[in-house]
């Protein structure tokens, strides 16, 4: 005995509207169009104000004039990489980072030098960064920041950077006791402490590892006037 099955229904065919598809991609090009006159041609998205943050020494206007970017330039056309650029050409610059702060401002985020030597130049002090960029002059020593000798041109000077690694990296204890970092041979660079110490730090290598042993040493033998650390030799340093 059989039994008549019943034929499957046909699957019904959908063929795509030209006119559907037409308006689709009209549409896109269109809102295309639309964020790229808003971009770049309105009065919508463009610079009206320059924001710089970051500042102590340095003005506003000095940075603003730096960065050179015009009031009504679409923020999406600033490079940003040749404004930061532009802001680090000033002498008391040392990093900035220009960024877009939608929808209509230009954000300057700005890292200044600071000092931390202090040099004698004929009958004043000068106080640089690890570069050697002048910070600004003092009539009397500076009493926060060490005093470091060193021959030949201050600014780009590898003794300075040596003796300011020195100071950025020793701790807060031995910081507040350098009274002068004498770098005018690199390879053989000695430290004054306030009590009349004296340290022998040799060549700038290993600095960090040279100002914790010095750290040490002081703690077991505390300074006193004549004392000699030698840190030159990280892995033999003597006390004398």
């Amino acid at each position: 005995m059989t039994t008549d099955q019943e034929a499957p229904a046909p699957v019904a065919r959908t063929r795509s509207d030209p006119w559907k598809v037409a308006f689709v991609a009209l549409l896109v090009v269109s809102l295309v169009c639309v964020v790229t006159w808003v971009l770049l041609g309105s009065r919508l998205l463009v610079v009206r104000g320059v924001a710089v943050t970051g500042l102590d020494r340095v003005s506003s206007e000095e940075v603003v004039a730096a960065v050179d970017v015009s009031t009504g330039t679409p923020l999406i056309r600033v490079d940003l990489d040749r404004s930061a650029a532009r802001a680090e050409s000033l002498d008391l610059v040392e990093s900035a980072t220009v960024t877009r702060g939608w929808p209509a401002t230009l954000r300057v985020e700005v890292v200044e030098r600071r000092p931390l030597l202090a040099i004698r130049v004929g009958e004043e002090y000068r106080l640089v960064d690890g570069d050697g960029v002048r910070i600004e002059d003092s009539s009397t020593r500076p009493g926060t920041h060490p005093l470091v000798r060193v021959t030949g041109e201050i600014e780009g000077s590898d003794a300075v950077r040596a003796a300011a690694a020195i100071v950025e990296q020793a701790p807060d204890s031995l910081l507040a006791q350098i009274q002068l970092i004498d770098a005018t041979d690199t390879e053989a660079i000695s430290v004054e402490l306030g009590n009349g110490a004296l340290v022998e730090w040799g060549d700038p290598e290993r600095t960090r590892d040279k100002s914790e042993i010095l750290r040490v040493l002081m703690r077991e033998h505390p300074p006193t006037e004549d004392r000699v650390y030698d840190v030159g030799t990280p892995d033999l340093a003597i006390v004398r």
